[in-house]
């Protein structure tokens, strides 16, 4: 029988506040078994490079990197908010390490080929080190992963950290049980997108892209779905999308599970 394995993305809107981040640590120690977090930044990405006067581009929800923005993005991702979390966790004596996909050689990129759109210094993940993550987790340690990769040639790169967290999940089937938690400001999926008590407790692929097309899901949450069913798909047990409220609920999650039928 396979170990479990919790992994749950947190968006970096989340990371701001103090209490926030002991509801966290609470949902941490709450859940049983193997732990790795996966944490974006962007918002204060944003908020960085608009007082340095760099211009913040987007893509159908997706950051464009210039060489700029991505010395924010390091800085914000891997160093403030991923430090700033492992503190948090110490401090409740949850035995946690900081990384990026550079530290180990654990989240091999490259960078995205110019098509349509040039995404500049964005990675697509090529590699993901799962034995040097069992090690570590076999050390009952809780991995805290950026949103930086690399591409084992000097070259730094920010990784959508959804993705992150569907690849690492994805990757690590063959030798856990995995659930993929992503946990952000809003309640779930919601029929209206600005009534939060239009909760869909579940989504399945058809209805998905009703929503989809009918416009009821914004351009930020698309990639995430996207990122759900491709979880599901690769043998993930479960998925959810939910704020920190409702997972703290758990194991009565209160959010919208993400379903294949």
């Amino acid at each position: 029988m396979k170990e479990k394995l919790t992994v749950i993305k947190i968006g970096g809107a989340l990371l701001e506040s103090e209490s926030t981040l002991q509801d966290l640590s609470n949902l941490i120690k709450k859940i049983a078994g193997n732990k790795i977090v996966v944490h974006g930044g962007g918002k204060k990405a944003t908020e960085i490079s608009e007082r340095l006067g760099l211009e913040i581009k987007l893509f159908e929800g997706r950051r464009i990197t210039d060489r700029e923005t991505l010395d924010v993005a390091t800085m914000v991702y891997a160093g403030l908010y991923n430090k700033q979390l492992v503190a948090q966790f110490q401090k409740n004596d949850i035995k946690s390490l900081g990384l990026s996909g550079a530290d180990l050689n654990l989240i091999k990129s490259r960078k995205r080929p110019v098509r349509a759109i040039d995404y500049g210094y964005v990675g697509d993940i090529v590699n993901i080190n799962t034995d040097a993550i069992q090690d570590l987790l076999n050390l009952d340690v809780v991995p805290v992963f950026c949103a930086i990769t690399h591409d084992n040639d000097g070259q730094l790169l920010n990784t959508n950290a959804d993705t992150i967290a569907t690849l690492l999940s994805t990757h690590l089937t063959d030798y856990y049980d995995v659930d993929l938690f992503y946990c952000m400001d809003k309640p779930g999926v919601m029929d209206d997108p600005d009534d939060e008590t239009s909760l869909i407790s579940e989504v399945n692929y058809k209805l998905y892209k009703t929503l989809k097309m009918e416009e009821k899901i914004k351009l930020g949450l698309i990639p995430k779905m996207d990122n759900a069913f491709y979880a599901l798909v690769n043998d993930v047990e479960n998925v959810w999308i939910s704020n920190l409220e409702g997972l703290l609920s758990y194991p009565d999650i209160k959010g919208s599970k993400i379903c294949q039928h």
